[in-house]
């Protein structure tokens, strides 16, 4: 059985399995992108087998790796070891916690970035917890998130990590930004810019590593998740 889910023109999903902090249990998701000649970047690595390689070969070369935060790195290894060739990028302070890789380049805005032709890519800063690179991919107009954007159904928590979870803004409606990220935004005029321009992506498409994807009216529903910050 596949376990490359198609999701939109040139873009796949493989759902992995999950890690855990500090007792919540999280699922991972790999997005696999079809770049403009024709070869692949990898969003995000999950664990890898040899099942996973050979649907992933299948498809094209891979030649770009790209770790969206310095949090979602746990199979970055594997997947280093799988793709020699691929080029590795680190987002802001991946460097400091994985000194025992060798990147190529840092993951970042820069206008003539072997990834410019395929996707824009937009850091966002002043979160305590974190700086992620968020992703318009132009082909799909799809929007990558990892973190800032999550969802969990009700149910997958039990106990008293389901209050901590509901509390967290996790569980609702739709996804929407934790409420622990809210207050790590400590500064947030260094953050509003940057998801300004976030929110002006024409975005169809908006993809997250944890939660269900928004499917239609992308643009619409970033603003509504960030509309406490850019007010």
């Amino acid at each position: 059985m596949s376990r490359l889910t198609p999701f939109a023109p040139g873009l796949w999903l493989v759902d992995g399995g999950q890690v855990s902090t500090a007792g919540f249990h999280y699922p991972t998701r790999m997005a696999v992108i079809r770049r403009e000649d024709g070869s692949l970047a990898l969003w995000s690595p999950v664990a890898l087998d040899a099942d996973l390689k050979a649907e992933i070969d299948a498809l094209g070369e891979v030649t770009l790796i790209l770790p969206p935060n310095a949090l979602h790195h746990l199979f970055l290894t594997d997947a280093v070891a799988a793709w020699p060739r691929a080029r590795v990028f680190a987002p802001p302070g991946l460097r400091a916690r994985r000194p025992d890789l060798a990147f190529d380049g840092d993951l970042d805005e820069a206008p003539d970035a072997p990834w410019s032709p395929d996707f824009e890519v937009v850091l966002v800063p002043g979160c305590a917890i974190v700086v992620e690179a968020v992703i318009f991919h132009r082909a799909s107009r799809t929007v990558l998130f990892v973190d800032l954007i999550q969802q969990f159904d009700p149910g997958w928590f039990r106990g008293w990590r389901a209050l901590v979870a509901r509390l967290d803004l996790m569980t609702g409606d739709e996804p929407a930004v934790p409420r622990k990220f809210r207050l790590a935004f400590t500064d947030r005029r260094a953050a509003r810019p940057a998801l300004a321009r976030i929110a002006a992506w024409p975005a169809e498409r908006v993809l997250m590593a944890h939660g269900r994807p928004v499917l239609a009216d992308g643009q619409a529903f970033i603003r509504r998740a960030f509309a406490w910050l850019l007010g």
